[in-house]
């Protein structure tokens, strides 16, 4: 007997009948009130589905989303103003920059962690070094007819990312892409070290210029509420203490000074506890406490889907640049859906003391994971 196809929701039978009208090419002030309908109708059935009510905030965003619809597939093809979201951890940004990229009835688009599109137009400006212009080439190459590109978790803590950006965000501008920015801070927030931030500044006002600002606030941290989030292997990993050795000896982590494992990452070597097939073990001060980078936690993300962490430290007890190492790290892990186990000697809460501005995400992430005792 041949299998049944499974059945389509009204919804997404809507957006696949809306995507087959835009591709025959119809616009006009119907088309804009489509567009925008869509975009609002779809958040209203997902925000339904999950059992959220919409704050004031999301409500205003999703207007303004509903609008470049409307701008970005009208009569006139002309490319609104970008949107720069903002709001403290939890508040639905992601959700928000999710939803509307689903909803868009386009091939045209892209969807990216922040981190991982920088490393890659780093690699790639390397790669094109030869060339006069080598992050034309480069985008070239990334985006092919892009149009829409979303940024999740945009943050900078470099000075020469910084100089880079603002090379990034006027040719993107310049080729007319409409890009969607979520982000914790809000633009004059970013990079905040004194030593760096003046210098920052032409990037605060070009997102100032080209960008709609809009702030996303509201009672509830959705991160919270597990069971409807995403990250589902997130919320099945665990922060395991003290750590002692029967604890390590049941996730067969080798004995306190065995040898360690070299990992080939790039030019160099990153040193492992334990590498079995897709599952990787680390100490803190392997992947935090030595001069690894971001890059070097996406190629290994490629390699490995089990992580384990063992010695977290009181991370107010490390330097700055070793908690945004780490901070990165957990970004990186919890953007590509990682399985992670940490181990520290410390309740999570007392490991992840300090006052480093990134801190907030960090520990909403790994409030995620169970806890073992």
């Amino acid at each position: 007997m041949p299998s049944q196809a499974p059945k389509r929701s009204p919804l997404t039978q809507r957006w696949s009948a809306l995507r087959r009208w835009f591709a025959r090419g119809r616009s006009g002030s119907n088309g804009h009130d489509a567009s925008a309908q869509s975009i609002r109708e779809y958040f209203r059935h997902k925000a339904h589905g999950q059992g959220y009510t919409l704050s004031h905030s999301q409500q205003r965003v999703i207007d303004c989303m509903a609008q470049q619809a409307s701008l970005l597939f009208g009569a006139s093809a002309q490319t609104p103003a970008s949107l720069y979201l903002h709001g403290a951890v939890g508040r639905g940004k992601s959700w928000l920059l999710d939803g509307f990229f689903q909803a868009l009835p386009t091939a045209q688009k892209q969807r990216v962690h922040f981190h991982e599109f920088f490393a890659r137009l780093h690699q790639g400006m390397f790669n094109h070094r030869e060339h006069d212009d080598a992050l034309a080439v480069t985008l070239d190459e990334l985006l092919h007819d892009c149009r829409v590109l979303c940024f999740d978790e945009f943050h900078v803590h470099d000075i020469g990312d910084a100089m880079l950006i603002t090379r990034l965000f006027q040719a993107l501008f310049h080729r007319g892409i409409l890009l969607l920015v979520t982000s914790n801070y809000p633009p004059e927030g970013l990079l905040p070290n004194p030593l760096y931030h003046a210098r920052f500044k032409p990037v605060i006002d070009l997102i100032n210029a080209r960008m709609q600002v809009m702030e996303v606030g509201g009672p509830h941290d959705y991160r919270s509420q597990a069971s409807n989030h995403a990250h589902q292997l997130f919320t099945q990993g665990h922060y395991v203490w003290p750590a002692t050795a029967t604890q390590r000896q049941a996730l067969k982590l080798p004995p306190e000074g065995a040898p360690a494992i070299a990992l080939p990452v790039g030019s160099r070597h990153v040193q492992a506890r334990l590498c079995e097939g897709r599952q990787v073990a680390f100490t803190f001060n392997d992947v935090c406490e030595q001069p690894t980078a971001v890059m070097d936690y996406l190629e290994l993300c490629r390699r490995f889907d089990h992580w384990i962490i063992d010695d977290l430290p009181e991370l107010d007890e490390c330097s700055i640049a070793v908690q945004q190492r780490f901070i990165n790290l957990i970004d990186v892990l919890y953007d590509q859906d990682k399985h992670l186990t940490l181990l520290g000697r410390l309740p999570l809460c007392a490991a992840l003391s300090g006052n480093v501005i990134d801190l907030a995400r960090t520990r909403s992430r790994l409030g995620q994971l169970q806890v073992v005792h």
